[in-house]
Order: C-alpha cells, then structure tokens, then sequence
C-alpha cells in the first residue's frame, strides 16, 4: 500500500519559522535590535551593562504603567489617569512616612489601595453608568492632579524612611549594578505575561477585547471582569508610584504628568491593538525598552530632548498604521 498525500499536506500547519515571522511582537523586536545596533556604532557608550542598566531603570516606572494600561487597551478601554493616580499615590506614601502619620509599611498599603480604588472607582463609572473610558479616565486624571496638589500643598517630600527607597538599593551583577526595582518590574511583566496566556482570567480578557457581546453569550461575567481590570491596574499604578518614590527618593507632586501618554506609546510601539483584544505583555516589554533605547541613545548621541519627543510620535503613528493595515487585511 503506498501512501497518499494532498495538495494541501504541507500547509496544514504554518512551519515555526514563518509563525516567529508573523507574530505581532515581531516588527517591535526587529525594531528594538536595529536601534540597538545603530546606537551602538553610533556611541561607545551605549554598548555597556552600566548602560543597559541604566535604560531598566528609567522605563521601570512607566513599564509598570505599561502592564496596566495594557490590560485595559486589551479590553478595548483607555486610561488616561495612570500617570496623575500614580503621583497622588506616591506623595500619599511619602508624606504619612515622613510625617510619621502611618508606619512606612501601613503608608505603602494604603498607597497601593488608593490607587486601586482609582481603578476600581474607573471600572465602575465605565461599566455601570455606563460611561466612555476616555471620558471617564480623563476626568479621573484632573481628580487626582487636583488631589495631589491639594494633599501635597504644592510641596515635595524629602527625608523618606528607608522601606519607601528600600527598591531604589543596588546588587552587584558582574560589573554591572542592578536596582531592585528594575527586578520588579521585571517580575511584574512575567506575572502579566502568564497571567494573560495561561489562564481563564486572561483568555477572557482577549475575549472582552474582540467582542463584548460574544464574551457575554460564552459565559463570561463582562462587568465585573472589566471592573477587575481596572483595579487591578489601579494596584499596578500603587506600584509604579513606590518605585518612583525609591528611584527618586522624594514624593514629587509634579511627577508623572506625562507617563499617561508614555505608557499608551509603550503599549501601541510594542504590538497591542487600540482596538482590544490583539496585544502582549511581552509586546508592552519590547515596546518600553524601544522608547527606553531611543531616548537613552539619542542622549549619548547629544540630540536635543525635543528631537527625541519627534521620533518616539512618529514611532507611535507608525505603530498604529501598521496596526491598521493588519487588521484590513485580517477581515
């Protein structure tokens, strides 16, 4: 007997090399490895651990953003009052520290919780009024803004106990010296990353993003999944607000007046879908670490800081372009 073959046996399955090629965080991870390159012939300073170390560092803050801002766009929302939520958070936090209000400890919990119950707080005007994410999160951003500056009296806190810049410390790593908070954030990206392709929890979330509707007719809880969502990124902004406070060791009621937008770029740079359902933590990784690259680049480089803004808007157009044109073609 002699076997048979179809004219379609070899496409049944597309082969792992042209699945690797077509992955959404492919172009991103393309794009990451080719700046690395340039700015390594470009300077010989960029090319370091110290410098590499140094990139960590400065995008750990608005990657923790990142991974909550991600969660949302995945369900088809937007939030615009990460960067706000999280400075109210951190001068909550510094200031009951250093005025001895609360235990250091006790201050960060309550940190963290405010700034859930700003997600929780999001999650229910969206979905229960119900009311545009953009309208709802924009409002919450000039809340917290006012809040912040009304809490804080327009002050900075200095003089922070040790467990509030704890994250700030260092390891040595080879030649290189890591911060604590960098493996955070880290750690934070891993959790997500399983969280969204391991379990229900992030299956759903997928779900949510390409139709409510259907996700309602599986079985899925749309409401308090979207409320969910939104709090826990509200938690994750509690985060980000702790490693400011350890990188810069003060409560700044000025800071993250821009990381709203920075962190919408990270997630559309690295491969996530503003229109939900299509995206990745790891793609959210990518995307910070290419702003980090390009910002840090140009710096050793000595480009003028507006020039850096230009670029990262025309990667962020180009992101969002080819976005579009996979999803025409998809239909």
């Amino acid at each position: 007997m002699t076997a048979t073959t179809t004219p379609y046996a070899g496409l049944t399955a597309p082969s792992t090399a042209r699945r690797l090629l077509t992955a959404p965080t492919a172009g991103p991870l393309a794009a990451l490895l080719i700046a690395c390159v340039f700015f390594s012939f470009s300077t010989d300073q960029f090319l370091t651990g110290g410098n590499f170390s140094l990139i960590v560092q400065q995008v750990m803050v608005v990657g923790t953003l990142a991974i909550g801002q991600t969660l949302i766009i995945l369900t088809a929302g937007i939030d615009l009052s990460c960067g706000a939520v999280m400075a109210f958070g951190s001068i909550m936090m510094a200031r009951m520290a250093a005025e001895g209000t609360l235990p250091p400890l006790l201050a960060i919990g309550l940190g963290l919780l405010v700034c859930a119950g700003f997600g929780l707080l999001n999650g229910v005007l969206t979905e229960k009024i119900p009311l545009p994410p953009f309208i709802v999160t924009l409002g919450m951003l000039n809340v917290a803004f006012a809040l912040t500056h009304i809490y804080s009296k327009e002050q900075t806190v200095t003089e922070l106990p040790g467990p509030l810049t704890a994250l700030g410390g260092t390891f040595p790593l080879g030649h290189t010296d890591i911060t604590y908070g960098s493996l955070v954030t880290i750690a934070l990206f891993l959790l997500f990353a399983y969280a969204l392709s391991g379990t229900g929890w992030g299956r759903h979330v997928y779900a949510l993003g390409n139709s409510v509707e259907a996700a309602r007719l599986n079985g899925v809880r749309t409401s308090r999944l979207t409320i969910g969502v939104y709090t826990v990124a509200g938690l994750l902004y509690g985060v980000a607000a702790l490693l400011l406070v350890s990188r810069t060791g003060v409560g700044d009621p000025q800071a993250g007046q821009t990381d709203n937008l920075d962190s919408i770029t990270a997630v559309v740079i690295g491969g996530t879908s503003l229109f939900g359902g299509r995206g990745s933590v790891l793609g959210t990784f990518i995307g910070v670490l290419i702003v980090g690259v390009f910002r840090n680049g140009l710096q050793l480089m000595g480009v003028a800081s507006i020039y850096q803004t230009l670029i990262t808007g025309v990667l962020v157009i180009l992101a969002v372009t080819v976005d579009q044109i996979s999803r025409k073609k998809a239909r």
